[in-house]
C-alpha cells in the first residue's frame, strides 16, 4: 500500500506560504518560489543580526569623536587614557552620556585628564 503525503505536504506549503506573507507576486503564492524568498530572507535577517552590531558600534564611535572634537581632544588618545586609568565605561554608555547628559560626560573627561 503507498503513502500518500498530502496533508503533510499542504501543513508544509501553508507554513512556507505564512512565513511569505507581504511578499509580491509569485514570491508569496507559489511555493517553490515563495521557498527561495524565505530561505534568502531568513540568510539576510541572520546576516543583518551581526552587522548591526557592527553599525551601532561605529556610530558610538563617531559621535564620541564628535562630543570629544568640540573639547578640543582626540577619540584615540581619550579611548587610550581610559583604558591605561582603567576606566570601564563602553563606548554605548559614553556616547548617551556626551548626548543626554553633557556635564556627567565633561566630569568623565576630566577624570581621563586627556591634554588637548
Amino acid at each position: 500500500m503507498r503513502v500518500k503525503r498530502g496533508i503533510v505536504r499542504h501543513r508544509r506549503h501553508k507554513k512556507i506560504r505564512a512565513l511569505a506573507k507581504g511578499y509580491r507576486g509569485m514570491r508569496r503564492s507559489t511555493f517553490v518560489k515563495a521557498n527561495e524568498a524565505v530561505i534568502r530572507a531568513g540568510t539576510n535577517s541572520y546576516v543583518s543580526r551581526r552587522l548591526k552590531k557592527r553599525d551601532f558600534r561605529s556610530l558610538w564611535i563617531t559621535r564620541l569623536n564628535a562630543a570629544l572634537k568640540m573639547k578640543g581632544l582626540r577619540y584615540s588618545t581619550f579611548i587610550n587614557q581610559m583604558m591605561k586609568k582603567k576606566i570601564e565605561l563602553n563606548r554605548k554608555t559614553l556616547s548617551e552620556l556626551a548626548i543626554h547628559h553633557p556635564e556627567v560626560f565633561d566630569r568623565v573627561v576630566a577624570t581621563v585628564g586627556v591634554k588637548a
